[in-house]
């Protein structure tokens, strides 16, 4: 016999014997109901009933409140006006929002997993490095600016803040491009 079977025979074993031990406690007691009893209880499970359909009106209400604002910051983080990053210790991207994905020239999709140093220029990669060091050893803001660009895409420049929150791996960067301010 499983171990399924013998909970099953346990608990109509159980159940059986809490049945009998009712009647029998019915039988010493002679309990009658009392027709102010049963009205007692009925008011009570009325109550309990309207308090639950309170609780779950509000509950509905959170659910709402809690859809728009996953809605909000969703677009607030997707459509940004600049590229916003989560990476990895070693550079890969763990996340990264449209604007980020149109910098580097590529569908976001196929950007998760790839690595951003890849996406630095050759001239640019040792200042990337450095201040990718300085973000993991220093736990504070760091910025630096960069050249983006690859496999004869055009080059831009762009201005990085990135930061490593205490008690986290991943270092979340944003990306402005500067390419066309004028200094």
């Amino acid at each position: 016999m499983s171990k399924q079977e013998k909970n099953s025979a346990n608990s109509r074993t159980l159940r059986s014997k809490a049945e009998e031990r009712l009647k029998e406690n019915k039988k010493s007691s002679d309990m009658s109901v009392a027709e102010s009893d049963v009205k007692k209880l009925l008011h009570e499970l009325q109550v309990h009933q309207i308090e639950l359909e309170m609780q779950n009106d509000e509950l509905v209400k959170a659910n709402e409140a809690a859809e728009t604002a996953l809605r909000k910051y969703t677009m607030l983080y997707d459509f940004a006006p600049m590229g916003y990053f989560t990476l990895e210790p070693d550079g890969s991207i763990c996340e990264l929002n449209f604007t980020g994905a149109e910098m580097i020239g590529d569908k976001r999709i196929s950007l998760v997993g790839a690595n951003f140093k890849l996406f630095i220029s050759e001239a640019s990669k040792p200042e990337f490095d450095k201040f990718f060091k300085r973000i993991y050893s220093s736990n504070s803001r760091e910025s630096c600016t960069v050249k983006l660009g690859q496999d004869n895409k055009p080059l831009r420049l762009v201005y990085m803040e990135g930061i490593v929150l205490s008690g986290d791996t991943q270092c979340l960067l944003s990306v402005i491009d500067v390419s066309s301010f004028k200094y």
